[in-house]
């Protein structure tokens, strides 16, 4: 891509790696994507249930809130349920880090300087050492230090970088160092300048975030811009949309993120129109339904759905199938680029479902690939 595509290319900063159970993070893994259960702990079949449904839409790490006693009593249960690790969120009391280490956490979140003195920092690194646990530092600017917030008058880049580099001391101090630090605020700009000037600092792996963004799409359009332009920029090493929404859409978008910088690739890509009166057939419910019908088509491909010839033989040439809407109901299909046949409006949905899972099942049975346009150019 780098000879072909010079333009797309992101140069990743080059962090440690940590793992978070069998996963890892930074150094040159896979940028993972998480995300948090808004379920009761304490109803371990709720809990476990939604974490289910975090795993089928791709979560690679799922955060469960421990601010109790009951919340931690039956974690094993859920850390046992899970198959991808489980981050046990701590509060305030170092008593339940110290509960969800023993009960199969594969990560603590923590502000460390939120948890009590030296001695109970340190009992908490000794479960996390003894139970092979990495640590999250949670900066966040809603929350930081008094003396902090005295110090510099309000939330600023520099406050959250000093509260990390604080807590990271704290660590280091009991030589621990599979940690990752987050230096989030609802703030882009403030987050975005804070984790710069994090990642110029540290090499320890950066868990990014637009913290409280808001709801499906606002929220969406916030993190896209914070965590993206900081992905764009080499930044980054696992990432948490937060929405206020379901957990699964929050994993969807951060794949969607990712896809749109060439990061992770997932599922099926779908390059649409945004419609117009050229259209051959409704090209926004068409996509509305081709994206619930695919969800579970996990094969990284790529669909095109335009809804005439302006665009849509150029975009068709770059998907592995697309369509390009046409004359008196009639619309053209493309396969690897290259003009197939062409189906009639009432066909259309269903035929384009059972192309895309047709190809599906080739790539992953290993005779055929999902295509690419610049393969030829770049041998």
């Amino acid at each position: 891509m780098s000879k072909v595509r010079p333009w797309r290319m992101i140069e990743r900063r080059q962090s440690r790696q940590i793992m978070v159970g069998n996963v890892p993070v930074g150094g040159d893994a896979p940028i993972t994507v998480q995300t948090m259960t808004n379920t009761p702990t304490e109803d371990v079949g709720a809990t476990i249930d939604q974490i289910r449904r975090c795993e089928e839409a791709g979560a690679d790490i799922i955060r469960v809130s421990c601010p109790t006693a009951e919340a931690t009593e039956n974690f094993d249960k859920i850390t046992a349920a899970a198959n991808i690790p489980i981050v046990a969120d701590i509060h305030f009391h170092y008593k339940r880090a110290l509960e969800a280490a023993d009960k199969g956490a594969a990560c603590l979140r923590i502000n460390p300087g939120n948890i009590g003195d030296d001695k109970r920092v340190a009992e908490v690194v000794r479960a996390a050492k003894a139970n092979g646990c990495a640590i999250r530092i949670g900066v966040n600017a809603g929350s930081l230090e008094k003396d902090l917030l005295e110090k510099y008058g309000e939330p600023c880049p520099e406050a959250l970088i000093e509260s990390a580099l604080d807590h990271i001391k704290l660590l280091q101090d009991h030589d621990f160092h599979e940690f990752k630090v987050a230096v989030k605020a609802s703030d882009v700009f403030l987050a975005v300048a804070a984790y710069h000037g994090l990642a110029e600092a540290v090499d320890c792996p950066l868990h990014l975030g637009i913290t409280e963004a808001g709801g499906l799409i606002g929220g969406t359009v916030k993190s896209s811009i914070g965590i993206g332009s900081l992905l764009w920029a080499g930044i980054g090493d696992t990432i948490r949309v937060s929405l206020s929404a379901e957990p699964e859409e929050e994993v969807r978008v951060g794949f969607e993120i990712l896809k749109a910088l060439g990061l992770r690739t997932r599922g099926v890509r779908i390059v649409s129109c945004p419609s117009c009166s050229r259209q051959g057939f409704d090209v926004i419910r068409t996509v509305e339904a081709l994206e619930k019908r695919l969800e579970h088509i996990k094969t990284p491909m790529s669909l095109s759905v335009l809804g005439c010839v302006v665009n849509g033989p150029g975009e068709a040439r770059e998907t592995d199938i697309g369509i390009t809407g046409g004359g008196a109901g009639k619309h053209m299909v493309y396969l690897s680029g290259v003009t197939d046949h062409h189906v009639e409006s009432d066909a259309m949905l269903d035929h384009i479902v059972s192309l895309v899972e047709a190809k599906a099942a080739e790539i992953e049975a290993g005779t055929a690939t999902a295509f690419d346009p610049h393969a030829e150019a770049a041998e």
